[in-house]
């Protein structure tokens, strides 16, 4: 992509992500997050009804009077992005491809992430580590993120999740809020899901096109899978491949529930063809 039209498309995408950040996610975000602890403020005379484990005893005995400690909630966070861009997100059958709104849906909440001062890291992955982006503060390193996310070509197609959150957990030492985007076309990631989420306060948004939800009755077509290559032949208008397309989509969305709850981590699922603001809105008020 040549340089202007990819400053072009950063430009666009900035424009409409802070928009959103700015007035709808930024104050959610603020509420919903909490700080990692609670840092020493200041000092105030002991008020009836005050904690009596809050007292500090050096000062009231130098004054001769009780006073306690104030504390503040340690705002600063560290946000970590987990982007999947395993080749099954280059697919769209409905005004975009998933990897078009997980850029999206990246830039605002960057943008609301560095409006409370938090530091923004991206882990791009495959069936391996991509690309590592360390955390940083600043509108500078954001868009260098959205830049990423636009123009980046992974080396392989593949999905592995496992080491994806295998990664997180030894290269992010200290608690952080995470959101993994993915189509979650992937299994036995469950075990490190759930190491991962221990540690940190993660975040599993699938993304997905309809026309992975349900199996089309449009004959007989050729079904290409983007991570193998593997091409096959389908007779759609069948009703017995129509109905086990249906089982097994029905058991891989189970299963990727079940992991969540299991684990802990929060979900969210966002379609391609539907507004992603009323649903991120309504998963930030549920928290």
């Amino acid at each position: 992509m040549e340089t202007k039209e990819l400053l072009k498309k950063v430009r666009k995408i900035e424009i409409k992500t802070r928009r959103l950040s700015n007035h709808l996610f930024s104050g959610e975000y603020h509420s919903h997050f909490k700080g990692r602890g609670m840092t020493f403020s200041e000092v105030r005379k002991y008020h009836q009804g005050d904690d009596i484990r809050d007292i500090d005893w050096n000062v009231t005995a130098k004054l001769n009077e009780p006073h306690i400690k104030i504390f503040e909630e340690e705002r600063e966070l560290t946000m970590m992005l987990m982007v999947d861009v395993s080749k099954s997100e280059s697919f769209g059958t409905r005004v975009q491809q998933k990897r078009d709104l997980i850029t999206e849906l990246c830039a605002v909440l960057s943008f609301s992430a560095i409006q409370n001062n938090d530091k923004v890291g991206v882990i791009f992955f495959t069936d391996q580590i991509e690309l590592y982006i360390p955390p940083k503060k600043g509108k500078s390193h954001i868009l260098r993120i959205i830049r990423e996310l636009i123009e980046f070509k992974p080396k392989s197609m593949g999905t592995n999740l496992s080491e994806a959150f295998r990664f997180l957990s030894s290269v992010v030492k200290k608690k952080c809020i995470v959101f993994a985007l993915s189509d979650f076309l992937d299994k036995a990631y469950d075990k490190n899901l759930k190491i991962a989420a221990n540690k940190h306060d993660l975040t599993a948004i699938r993304i997905i096109d309809i026309a992975e939800q349900q199996l089309p009755n449009i004959g007989l077509v050729q079904l290409l899978d983007p991570e193998t290559g593997i091409v096959n032949w389908v007779d759609t208008s069948s009703k017995i491949v129509r109905k086990d397309y249906q089982l097994n989509y029905n058991e891989f969305v189970a299963n990727f529930k079940s992991n969540c709850l299991k684990s802990g981590t929060d979900y969210l699922d966002l379609r391609v063809d539907q507004s992603y603001t009323k649903q991120l809105l309504e998963f930030f008020k549920r928290r």
